[in-house]
C-alpha cells in the first residue's frame, strides 16, 4: 500500500473532492449523477458531514494531495433509520488498486466504533469486481440486486446492495 495520511476532510479539500467525484460522474456508471458538479453545488453535500457522529467524511492524502475519500451518510431520511448508514468510497483513477480504499474503510470503521450505528450499507453498480472484493474484505455481505435500477450512458445498470453489522 502507498503511504497515506487519513484525516477528516476540511472545507479547503472541497475543490479536490469535487474533482475526484466528477471523474466518476462523467466517465463511469459508478454514480448515477449525470452532470458534473461545481464546488458550490457540492458545498451542501460537504456540510452534511462532521468530525464526530455517524456521518463522516475522511480523505486519503499523499504528498499533501487528496487521492480519495470515504463517507458514511444517512441511509434514509425517516427517523427509524438513524442507526443505519450508507458508505461510499471514491479514489482518483491513479490511486485505485494501491490500498487506499482499504485504508479509508479501516479508518472509517474505527471512527464509528463509539457511535450509535448498527448497520452499514453500500450499493455497487455492476459490474465492479474491485469494489465487491473490497466490501467483502470488510465483512459486507450481499443482500440483493436491484435490476436495471439506473440509466446512464444510454443503458440500464444493476446495483448490488451489501450490508455490514457494526458493533
Amino acid at each position: 500500500m502507498a503511504i497515506a495520511t487519513i484525516r477528516s476532510a476540511e472545507e479547503a479539500d472541497l475543490q479536490r473532492l469535487t474533482e475526484i467525484y466528477n471523474y466518476y460522474v462523467v466517465n463511469t456508471p459508478i454514480t448515477f449523477d449525470l452532470d458534473p458538479f461545481s464546488v458550490e453545488e457540492r458545498r451542501a453535500w460537504f456540510l452534511h458531514y462532521s468530525t464526530s457522529g455517524p456521518h463522516r467524511l475522511l480523505i486519503a492524502e499523499t504528498d499533501g494531495t487528496a487521492v480519495g475519500y470515504v463517507t458514511s451518510s444517512r441511509f434514509r431520511p425517516k427517523a427509524a433509520y438513524v442507526t443505519s448508514i450508507e458508505t461510499s468510497i471514491y479514489l482518483e483513477p491513479e490511486a485505485r488498486g494501491r490500498g487506499f480504499g482499504a485504508a479509508l474503510y479501516t479508518a472509517l470503521f474505527h471512527a464509528l466504533t463509539q457511535e450509535d450505528v448498527h448497520r452499514a450499507y453500500a450499493g455497487v453498480t455492476l459490474p465492479n469486481n474491485a469494489s465487491i472484493a473490497l466490501h467483502k474484505k470488510f465483512g459486507f455481505r450481499s443482500v440483493g440486486v436491484y435490476c436495471e435500477v439506473g440509466r446512464k450512458f444510454g443503458q440500464y445498470w444493476d446495483v448490488e446492495w451489501f450490508e455490514k453489522s457494526l458493533p
